[in-house]
């Protein structure tokens, strides 16, 4: 399964959802096209598995990435690295996602988003824990703006190969982190229970 998968996401990535034909991707697998129906079920079915996968390992990278932060600075820095580490390392991955955010296909738009979803609850997840007095809109916003810049420089970035992981992820940091760090109460300043307030 993981090769269809493979195979497809690389044709979806060269061709586009519409022009891509199941008979192409059975030819490429070197099976029948029978059995892609019978492990996907459709071909809108094989393109939400591309694109669940590429939401798995975008989570298990940023996930690892993020686990030794010790704080809200570093926190962003890491997982801002590991989501523009993933888009260079796996080109094919971030092709079909952008392009099939606008396909219209719903369940792949809804599959798209809760990639952004599963960002923004990350980022907002780990900056309460950082900082519990945090309003939670305001983490809320704060990864909401996170996920839409990266996902725009991104972009941006397929146009400048110049630009790698580790500069995106500096100027991210330039615009972003100045605007939110006098908000966020390091947990380290506030009291323990055991102290008076």
């Amino acid at each position: 399964m993981a090769q269809m998968l493979a195979v497809a996401e690389e044709i979806f990535a060269e061709q586009g959802y519409l022009a891509t034909s199941m008979d192409e991707i059975a030819e490429r697998v070197g099976v029948s096209k029978p059995m892609l129906y019978e492990y996907f079920g459709s071909k809108e079915g094989l393109l939400i598995g591309c694109i669940h996968r590429a939401r798995t390992e975008l989570r298990e990278k940023t996930a690892a990435a993020i686990a030794g932060a010790g704080s809200p600075e570093e926190f962003l820095r890491l997982g801002l690295l590991a989501f523009f580490e993933f888009i260079d390392e796996h080109r094919r991955s971030w092709a079909l996602l952008r392009q099939e955010a606008a396909v219209a296909v719903p369940s792949a738009q809804e599959e798209v988003e809760g990639i952004r979803q599963q960002q923004t609850d990350m980022i907002g997840a780990v900056l309460a824990s950082f900082t519990p007095e945090i309003d939670p809109l305001e983490a809320e916003a704060f990864a909401e703006i996170v996920v839409g810049a990266t996902e725009r420089l991104a972009v941006w970035m397929e146009r400048r190969p110049a630009v790698g992981p580790a500069l995106a992820t500096d100027y991210v940091m330039a615009v972003i982190w100045p605007g939110v760090a006098d908000r966020l109460v390091p947990v380290s300043s506030l009291p323990s229970p055991a102290q008076p307030a």
